[in-house]
This record gives structure tokens, C-alpha cells and sequence, in this order.
């Protein structure tokens, strides 16, 4: 009987093991810092940053009522604006953008701004809902055009 118990007690330790790893991310660029600038009312930054974060990247939240200084210091243009900038290796985030925008922004390192994701699409990360069609993220130009980067 003891066998068992300790036999079953090794599979749970060993499950646990697992299971954490998982999720807590291992992508190329896990332990990557994200900066997150929000408001303190918004919600869906809360659960924004929790998805990097089971990404495996190092999230910073900072809370700020005014977010025009942020997004005029990064050069995010008022069409992208959405309610809350990451910024990720040098870069912005505008926006509930899936990581795979973000590893192919940090892997390429074009020259531009950053990127975005404009609205609040649902299914995007950290919004509810089913997805509706693709998501199309921009990138931001260092002349400020907006181009495309990519659909998901």
C-alpha cells in the first residue's frame, strides 16, 4: 500500500512538472520583458498580459490614466490606438496581437515602429468570444506609413 501511495504521489509530482512547463511558455523568446501600459480600469489589458505571460514572456504592467504620452513616444498613429501599448524589445504593440505577430516582429527586426492590431477583435488575446474572420495586424513605418504585416 505504501508503494502505491508513493508511486502515486511520483506521478503527481511528476504531472505537475509537465503541466507547468507548459504553461508557462517556451518559445524563442521566452523571459523576453513586455511592458504593458494601461489604465487601471481596463480589464481586458489584465488578461492581455496574462496571455504573454503563458507565453513565457516577463510582464511589466504600468498603470497610467493617460496613455496619449505613451503611444506619442512609440509613434503609435490614432488609427491603430487601442486601449493599451506593449512594448517588446524596442518595439510597440498596439493592441490584442497574437504572438505570433510578436515572434516574427523579433525574429525579422524590420525597421519600423511596431505593430498593431486595431478594435478589440473578439477571440483576439484577451478578448472573449469566437473568432470572426482574420485578424490583419499593421506595421507602423519609421515615416509613419501603415503597411500590412500580417494575417492571422
Amino acid at each position: 500500500m505504501r508503494k502505491a501511495i508513493g508511486a502515486l504521489a511520483a506521478l503527481l509530482v511528476l504531472v505537475t512538472l509537465i503541466i507547468a512547463g507548459c504553461s508557462s511558455g517556451s518559445g524563442k523568446f521566452a523571459g523576453t520583458e513586455a511592458v504593458i501600459y494601461r489604465s487601471s480600469s481596463c480589464g481586458c489589458c489584465s488578461a492581455f498580459g496574462s496571455y504573454l505571460q503563458g507565453k513565457g514572456y516577463q510582464v511589466k504592467s504600468v498603470t497610467q490614466e493617460y496613455l496619449a504620452p505613451i503611444k506619442k513616444q512609440y509613434g503609435v498613429p490614432p488609427s491603430l490606438e487601442t486601449c493599451h501599448t506593449t512594448v517588446i524589445g524596442g518595439y510597440f504593440i498596439e493592441g490584442h496581437v497574437p504572438v505570433e505577430a510578436i515572434e516574427k516582429l523579433l525574429a525579422e527586426k524590420p525597421d519600423i515602429k511596431g505593430i498593431g492590431l486595431p478594435g478589440m477583435p473578439s477571440a483576439s488575446p484577451g478578448m472573449p468570444g469566437s473568432k470572426q474572420g482574420p485578424f490583419t495586424i499593421s506595421a507602423v513605418q519609421r515615416d509613419g506609413r501603415i503597411t500590412p504585416f500580417m494575417v492571422i
